[in-house]
């Protein structure tokens, strides 16, 4: 997550537009979503009688800029909203909604004009999709990009120089849940009078990132088989809903090596580590949205909110754990969980007058 009391900059090229904000997470809390409220700083003279606007939006790319084929972009735009910044609309105090609006304001003067965007309920949270070391140029995303531009109108083409855009993520923290994740199977063989019994049990639903799970297993093995092998694995199921509903699973992490003899019985607790860390070189693993200067995590769990349709979440990111036993071929079985940021104790946003805290330091975006 982005780190406290730092302030992002950018500022365009031709210097006549810059935009700065408090942050660049943004949480949806399933009932709320934090608002994107920043301030842009305009030049006069840079300017040049030009208006300033500044647009939020939410794009979903499948595929690299440079793939485009016959004038057909591997994008969809999921969302737009535009508010004019300057000339203000209305007054400037008027359009300030939180704390750090009203500090920047204070520190940077005359020339800032505070912005606000209220995210719609059915957009999807920041996820990437992870390309192999030698892939260049953007690859599978859900990404929100804030950007600032000057021009004569809104519709206007807008020129590079004039544009500034700094990347924002939406994310998720996880719900609380006490509930027990857990699966029981018995399997019969031809020749065997007796069943294979398998018992997999996770002690809750939601994990964190970079929390080490726990796996109950107890399997008994009462058939004339050996069991040659156990393997359990943690997948990572990722699925690309807007267009073509595929599927990429994923192993982000694995544990194997135990047998049980015919009439054993195996009582063991595995330990699991899904991180990326031990993933980096893998094409195609799911990533909460990166930022730079920032690294990342696995994505997390995907949830959706009650009335909102999958197709418009673009990827839809599951985990499960899986416990394969290689005996007289395969028995396996799946337990379904999160995986997913903890909720921190910060007070939700609310519109308020500056108060007297710490100064921020300003990061370059």
């Amino acid at each position: 997550m982005s780190p406290k009391n730092v302030v992002f900059k950018k500022i365009c090229k031709d210097k006549s537009v810059g935009v700065y904000m408090g942050r660049r997470d943004f949480v949806d809390r399933m009932d709320s979503v934090d608002p994107v409220d920043g301030v842009i700083v305009i030049d006069r003279e840079a300017l040049q009688g030009r208006k300033v606007f500044v647009t939020l939006s939410c794009t979903f790319r499948y595929g690299r800029d440079d793939m485009d084929v016959m004038g057909v972009a591997f994008r969809r735009e999921l969302y737009l909203s535009t508010r004019q910044v300057y000339p203000p609309l209305q007054d400037r105090e008027q359009g300030v909604h939180t704390r750090t609006q009203a500090k920047l304001l204070r520190k940077l003067g005359d020339d800032a004009y505070p912005f606000f965007f209220e995210f719609p309920d059915n957009l999807p949270c920041s996820v990437s999709m992870q390309p192999a070391p030698h892939d260049d140029g953007k690859q599978c995303a859900v990404e929100f990009e804030v950007k600032a531009f000057s021009a004569e109108s809104q519709d206007e083409k807008i020129r590079k120089r004039s544009s500034v855009k700094l990347m924002i993520r939406k994310v998720q923290y996880a719900p609380e849940s006490q509930e027990v994740s857990a699966v029981e199977i018995s399997r019969d063989f031809p020749v065997s009078d007796k069943p294979l019994h398998v018992l997999a049990r996770l002690d809750k639903e939601v994990f964190y990132h970079g929390e080490t799970m726990k796996l109950h297993l107890n399997v008994v093995n009462n058939s004339s088989k050996n069991v040659k092998n156990v393997v359990v694995s943690v997948d990572q199921v990722a699925t690309v809903v807007l267009y073509s509903n595929d599927s990429y699973v994923k192993c982000v992490a694995i544990e194997e090596g135990d047998t049980v003899s015919s009439g054993a019985t195996l009582q063991k607790d595995i330990l699991l580590l899904p991180l990326l860390a031990n993933n980096r070189e893998r094409r195609g693993i799911a990533l909460d949205g990166k930022l730079k200067h920032e690294d990342t995590n696995l994505a997390s769990s995907s949830i959706v909110k009650p009335g909102v349709l999958k197709e418009v979440l673009g990827i839809m990111v599951s985990y499960r754990v899986t416990v394969k036993l290689i005996i007289a071929g395969e028995v396996s079985l799946e337990l379904p969980f999160k995986l997913m940021h903890p909720k921190p104790d910060t007070v939700k946003w609310r519109r308020s007058s500056c108060s007297k805290s710490s100064s921020d330091r300003i990061f370059e975006a």
